[in-house]
């Protein structure tokens, strides 16, 4: 899955994307509202955390401008201002969810994926797919009860084809969920990770849609494991 991060503090938003890389997240960091706006053109993130004291322009100015243009992607705020009507400006805004500074790294997270399942349609932190499991909380994925073995890349393709459920996903929108914007990438990565998913969880958990990308498989037809 991917994030957009926009913050402005260089120790505050190094901690951030540590703290999710760690738990299996691409995160892409933007310093500015600038920054933020060519980010969100250029990949198709999955959530953004907002810090609201931009040094070039006002957060709540660049949500409601998001807002406005349909940008529809959850927002999670970040901020110091701790007054209630700062708060309710925020939500008004278009914010999903409001966190105050200093926060604690796990609830971050614990809110993170708490938006995450909300855009996704689940109302528990476990996803399910015919035979798999996907548990975030403890990054273990299960076919037919059986633990599977995933890498980390391995692991967020099958989280962002779970959470887009039946929405078809290009190559490039699943490249920058693995890798972010800026990363080299081999041509035949994504097509590399798909092999793998195929041979660990079976074949018909990605279906290739000719000409556009691909997507996530019928329930029915995930299980038996394709050979090598």
């Amino acid at each position: 899955m991917h994030i957009l991060l926009i913050e402005d503090d260089a120790l505050v938003g190094a901690g951030i994307r540590s703290a999710l890389e760690t738990v299996g997240y691409t995160v892409d960091w933007a310093t500015s509202g600038e920054e933020a706006r060519l980010a969100l053109s250029a990949v198709a993130s999955d959530i953004a955390i907002l810090d609201l004291g931009l040094p070039d322009m006002d957060g709540v100015a660049l949500l409601r401008d998001w807002r406005k243009r349909g940008v529809a992607l959850p927002v999670l705020v970040l901020t110091a201002r701790d007054g209630l009507a700062d708060r309710v400006t925020g939500l008004q805004a278009g914010a999903d969810d409001y966190l105050l500074k200093p926060f604690d790294l796990d609830e971050l997270i614990a809110r993170v994926q708490a938006l995450l399942r909300r855009a996704g349609g689940h109302a528990g932190p476990i996803v399910e797919h015919g035979p798999i499991t996907l548990d975030p909380t403890t990054q273990t994925v299960y076919c037919e009860e059986r633990e599977v073995e995933l890498t980390r890349r391995e692991y967020a393709l099958l989280s962002k084809l779970l959470h887009a459920r039946r929405s078809i996903l290009t190559a490039e929108q699943l490249k920058d969920a693995l890798y972010g914007i800026e990363a080299e990438v081999e041509s035949n990565a994504i097509n590399v990770h798909i092999y793998h998913l195929r041979q660990k969880l079976g074949a018909g958990l990605v279906r290739t849609v000719r000409g556009l990308g691909y997507r996530l498989g019928n329930a029915s037809d995930i299980g038996k494991r394709s050979r090598p």
